[in-house]
């Protein structure tokens, strides 16, 4: 086989550089177009800008153009006008401060003297820049007025509207009415205090007799004793305990009483004890 045919066979890309460079220009063809666009899109925004500057100072040379003299003239005198109102407010809060010393002042002495009687204030008459002046009052007036009240204090003391008899019978009659008033209290009688009491009083044994028992209890008598209801309670081992209620006296009978008198029953009774005690 010849070296020709065996090429002619062989699969070999003889003419790959003339392809690389059609790819090549193609792709800078490319790549020019896309940079161009870019450009005029950047040209456009920049011709934006350039016109929105434009207008703002075509504005702003507008508006200076416009304010003339009689503006600036009105902006001066409103100034004038605030400066003034400032000084005035200035005077106004300076007055005030005064005053307010001033009664601090006065407020201060009358702390350290409080028994002094003060006098009445004047009635103050205000002057056109805000400060008020106190009126003087004449010292003669005054004196006129007290003399007639010691005039009117002296009538006073002059007419007697009661006479001493008439004073001594009051007072007798005062005194009889106490006198009466405390007999008549003496004889009401009082409200008596009373308590309800329940004992518990506990044989020696089963066998002990409870009817004897509860008869040598309320053998127990005394004034401002009264025995009232009883009744058997069982304690146990068939024993039973005596509870019994009275009422007595406060003043007359007391619970270390009851229970002296009914222990003395030694026979019959081992203890008594208050259950309940309760003031009626």
């Amino acid at each position: 086989m010849s070296t020709v045919d065996f090429l002619a066979q062989e699969k070999i890309w003889f003419e790959k550089p003339r392809y690389d460079e059609a790819e090549r220009r193609f792709y800078e063809r490319m790549n020019g177009s896309s940079q161009t666009a870019q450009d005029v899109g950047a040209n456009t925004i920049l011709q934006d800008i350039a016109r929105a500057r434009e207008n703002i100072q075509k504005s702003l040379a507008g508006s200076t153009s416009g304010s003339g003299p009689a503006d600036q003239g009105e902006i001066i005198s409103r100034i004038k006008s605030l400066e003034l109102e400032n000084h005035s407010l200035h005077k106004v809060v300076e007055d005030l401060r005064a005053a307010l010393s001033k009664l601090e002042c006065r407020v201060a002495v009358l702390e350290k003297s409080p028994a002094a009687v003060t006098p009445a204030p004047a009635p103050s008459v205000p002057y056109t820049n805000g400060t008020t002046v106190q009126q003087k009052t004449s010292a003669p007036v005054k004196k006129e007025e007290e003399e007639e009240e010691d005039d009117d204090d002296d009538d006073d003391d002059d007419i007697d509207l009661f006479g001493s008899d008439e004073d001594e019978e009051a007072e007798q009659l005062k005194q009889q009415r106490l006198k009466e008033y405390a007999e008549k209290k003496a004889k009401k009688p009082g409200i008596i205090a009373k308590s309800s009491i329940l004992l518990d009083v506990k044989p020696w044994d089963d066998e002990t007799d409870m009817v004897k028992l509860e008869e040598c209890v309320r053998s127990v008598q005394a004034d401002g004793l009264l025995w009232g209801t009883s009744k058997l309670v069982p304690v146990g081992y068939g024993i039973k305990k005596l509870q019994i209620a009275c009422v007595v006296e406060d003043d007359k009978v007391g619970t270390d009483m009851l229970e002296e008198e009914i222990t003395k029953f030694e026979d019959y009774i081992q203890s008594v004890d208050v259950a309940a005690f309760n003031k009626i």
